[in-house]
């Protein structure tokens, strides 16, 4: 029921279903570029709750499933790989805070409560003076992105994969029994159609320097101004997210989009002010008009993974579970 399987694409989706499928036994090789996509500046925030929003109800649930399935996932990575436990979702002004109460109301309302604070700088004492209400969802993690990558990359070594060059067009994997599309924004290279569209999103690496205070624990999560701004714990400091919006295939960082985050991770904790700015980097994300992912068949031999959003991390083990189980043959699933 197994056989030689061609997976297009080597970011957290492409390696997570490569890594499943070898240890399913298929022979499996990995067309990869060599160049850094998404994954590689992205947050690693594994976090349903505080990523919700009242009307994504199928986004909340298809998080929470996947966020349940990486206590498996991570089996056989290193365990740095985790940086944070739990996050802090705070409001800075009045608005946020009944924005933020609309959210753990819904959430509640699921099943699926958060823990709401009136008092959040007891929880975090790097906020800002000022920064009151907020709700933690203690269930949450967070991820090097990096690391999460460097593993299975190994991961899928050790499991014989294989690796060869990307891929223009699908005829050039013609001799594979199955192809798994996982590519991201450029899916719909190899399958016109495919509604996915580039969204560019900033992200920063703030280093720790002797002197300062030490990094937050947990991630925070806020509004400052109406911008959603992320603080995301690393072993060497803080990587501060993330901007988005419509730019073509345009990866250079600008200067507006730097100067918000920076502006709003210090208005949200001030000594990150003196933090070491170590990298600014941009990511294109592979979105969908639902923000759904599309993890389905398209032909008797061809299954896409691809157009996660912002959730290509949260969302990799389910997306490796569900494109192992499609590619059984139908009276085997």
């Amino acid at each position: 029921m197994t056989g030689s399987l061609a997976v297009i694409g080597g970011g957290v989706i492409g390696l997570s279903v490569a890594r499943q499928a070898a240890r399913a036994g298929w022979a499996v090789t990995v067309h990869d570029s060599g160049e850094p996509g998404a994954s590689w500046v992205a947050g690693g925030m594994l976090a349903p709750h505080s990523e919700g929003w009242p009307g994504e109800d199928r986004q909340l649930r298809l998080g929470l499933r996947s966020l349940a399935l990486w206590h498996d996932f991570l089996d056989g990575l290193p365990a740095q790989v985790v940086t944070a436990h739990e996050s802090l979702v705070v409001a800075v002004d009045r608005a946020d805070v009944a924005d933020l109460r609309t959210v753990a109301d819904w959430l509640a309302a699921q099943g699926h409560p958060v823990i709401w604070e009136s008092a959040a700088r007891d929880v975090e004492p790097l906020l800002a003076v000022g920064v009151r209400h907020g709700f933690r969802a203690p269930t949450e993690l967070a991820v090097d992105n990096r690391a999460v990558v460097e593993a299975l990359r190994t991961a899928c070594r050790e499991l014989g994969v294989a690796w060869a060059g990307p891929v223009a067009a699908l005829v050039e994997v013609a001799d594979a029994d199955a192809v798994v599309i996982a590519n991201g924004i450029d899916a719909p290279t190899l399958w016109p159609g495919l509604p996915i569209r580039p969204v560019k999103g900033e992200v920063l690496r703030l280093r720790w320097r002797r002197g300062c205070l030490p990094a937050p624990r947990r991630v925070i999560r806020a509004r400052v101004h109406g911008r959603a701004v992320y603080l995301v714990p690393r072993a060497d400091g803080v990587v501060v997210g993330a901007t988005q919006y419509e730019h073509g295939r345009d990866t250079a960082p600008a200067v507006s989009g730097v100067r918000d985050l920076l502006d709003d991770a210090c208005a949200l904790v001030p000594a990150l002010g003196e933090y070491e700015l170590a990298e600014c980097a941009a990511g294109l994300r592979p979105m969908t008009p639902d923000n759904l992912p599309l993890v389905r068949r398209l032909d008797e031999r061809t299954v896409v993974a691809a157009g996660h959003g912002r959730n290509g991390f949260l969302l990799a083990p389910w997306t490796a579970e569900q494109v192992v189980s499609e590619l059984l043959p139908v009276g085997a699933r």
